[in-house]
């Protein structure tokens, strides 16, 4: 995929009106915009015939690309104003980052501006609807962002297809596979849009997913960025999905200046070669349990194992299991558990992508149909924490929390009482005093309080207080998992996460501080 130098210039004739009337709020209060149109239910999630290549949409990117970062949220919301809808606006949105905003050397840095889209979008979907304006906002502004750092590091734009070289639609699928098999990006961006205009929604996502969670670079990003752009585009509509198509081959293919892993035994893609020689090992009806009285099938020999194990012993531990009849949700429950151990351990960035990267995984794991596929997933998700602990070991000391131990020693209660005064305990907590933060979640949760008073609080503190696209990412990976995991099991998980989130003690965010300055 090649560059387009000399981008357009940026014009400077937007529209400088105030468009926002609204105040700030606690994590639980009022809405923290108003004066806006409320984003509804049916909106948020109106299926993909809302957005289409009507003649609108390609002014809207373009709009969204030309006008400074200063001057943006200004000039969308007049247009919110006059009648832009949420739809819209997510499928310019996207369309602008994919366009403009390279996914290399890693996929990650800049382009989070894109891998962050789905994530703002499920935080607007949970959030009540005066309110679901503010995360797409934010995208936008993450967006100018990094659009900036793409003009300083070279300037890229998608270039057009050469449509010359597309494969013909009775071989494209045996193209993709091959261009992805040889790493060679020119073949495979030809023939990603041969697939896309030849396949479905599903039959592509079943396609890119063999090859999404392969290595171990960009630490997990290559599935996040499959598992969010698809997404994405279930929302926008699949009309758009060419250039988002390409752009993901393109990304997946990354491979940091090493030698062509095709040609190479490379250390990012030895768990995958080695899952290909042991998925087929795995018994016939593996997805269901089967009671055994011979062999130890307790699924929390995955969290021994991530500990201390190599990234074959994880993939073992769990091809054992599995052959034992161990019930495919715990080892799911361990696997999320290890991840948010993994926090508890060493909080910063190498642990919050396995969560994140961990959720990716199950999704695409939850939405292919192939058998070998989904078993190669789930291995790969096993194998990747390990990958993730020794990533974190060279950053620091890990601690020696165990997720665990506190299985046998906290019973979850179900009192029914609510204490209000409690979560905002909690919440003042977070990301100052990691243990409080900790045990409040849990003892808050054990009081029977409705987990979702939780969620939807920190949520609220994310809109006010986040600063960086993982803000949204880590938030909405976690508390998507929530619901994935055991219901006894879910506490730990939350309160394993919760010092990630954001904190009520925290300064807003310079975003809110300038709609504020708006509105007066």
């Amino acid at each position: 995929m090649k560059q387009r130098m000399n981008r357009r210039v940026f014009v400077g004739s937007a529209l400088a009106s105030s468009v926002f009337a609204g105040t700030r709020t606690n994590a639980a209060g009022t809405p923290i915009l108003t004066g806006l149109a409320p984003v509804t239910d049916e909106e948020a999630r109106s299926t993909a015939s809302t957005v289409q290549f009507r003649p609108e949409i390609e002014p809207l990117v373009r709009l969204i690309e030309n006008t400074p970062r200063q001057r943006l949220m200004e000039e969308i919301g007049s247009q919110v104003k006059a009648g832009l809808n949420y739809q819209q606006l997510l499928g310019a949105l996207f369309l602008a980052g994919i366009r403009n905003v390279q996914p290399r050397p890693a996929v990650g840095f800049k382009f989070h501006a894109i891998l962050v889209v789905n994530s703002a979008h499920l935080a607007s979907l949970a959030s009540p609807a005066e309110d679901r304006w503010l995360p797409i906002f934010w995208a936008l502004d993450e967006f100018k962002s990094s659009q900036a750092r793409d003009v300083n590091e070279g300037d890229w734009t998608m270039a057009a297809v050469k449509e010359s070289q597309l494969p013909a639609p009775d071989v494209t699928v045996h193209a993709f596979r091959q261009a992805m098999k040889k790493w060679d990006e020119a073949a495979a961006d030809v023939a990603a849009a041969s697939v896309t205009r030849h396949l479905g929604a599903g039959q592509v996502l079943e396609l890119y997913a063999e090859f999404a969670a392969r290595d171990f670079r960009s630490i997990g990003h290559k599935a996040i960025y499959l598992a969010n752009g698809w997404r994405t585009l279930q929302t926008i509509g699949w009309q758009h999905a060419e250039p988002v198509m390409r752009s993901l081959a393109y990304a997946m293919l990354n491979h940091n200046g090493e030698p062509n892993p095709s040609d190479a035994d490379l250390a990012a893609d030895r768990s995958w070669r080695y899952i290909e020689t042991v998925a087929d090992d795995i018994r016939e009806g593996w997805t269901q349990s089967v009671a055994s009285d011979n062999v130890k099938t307790d699924a929390r020999v995955i969290l021994s194992t991530i500990r201390t194990g190599s990234a074959t012993d994880a993939v073992d531990a769990v091809v054992d299991l599995l052959n034992a009849g161990s019930p495919l949700q715990s080892i799911w429950d361990q696997i999320h558990l290890a991840a948010g151990e993994l926090m508890m351990r060493q909080s910063g960035i190498v642990a919050l992508h396995a969560v994140t990267t961990t959720n990716a995984m199950r999704f695409l794991f939850d939405h292919v149909g192939t058998d070998r596929t989904r078993r190669m997933l789930l291995l790969q998700a096993a194998a990747f924490l390990p990958q993730f602990r020794d990533a974190m070991v060279s950053r620091g000391k890990l601690r020696d929390d165990r997720i665990d131990t506190r299985f046998e020693t906290f019973e979850i209660a179900n009192t029914g009482s609510t204490n209000q005064e409690a979560l905002q305990r909690v919440l003042s907590n977070i990301r100052r005093d990691s243990g409080a933060a900790f045990d409040g979640t849990l003892e808050w949760l054990a009081s029977g309080n409705d987990p979702q008073d939780f969620i939807n609080a920190t949520r609220r503190l994310v809109f006010l207080k986040g600063n960086d696209a993982h803000d949204y990412k880590f938030s909405s990976a976690a508390m998507e998992d929530f619901y994935n995991i055991s219901p006894t099991r879910r506490p730990f998980y939350l309160a394993a996460c919760a010092n990630t989130f954001r904190g009520s003690q925290e300064p807003d965010n310079k975003l809110i501080t300038r709609i504020q300055a708006a509105l007066s």
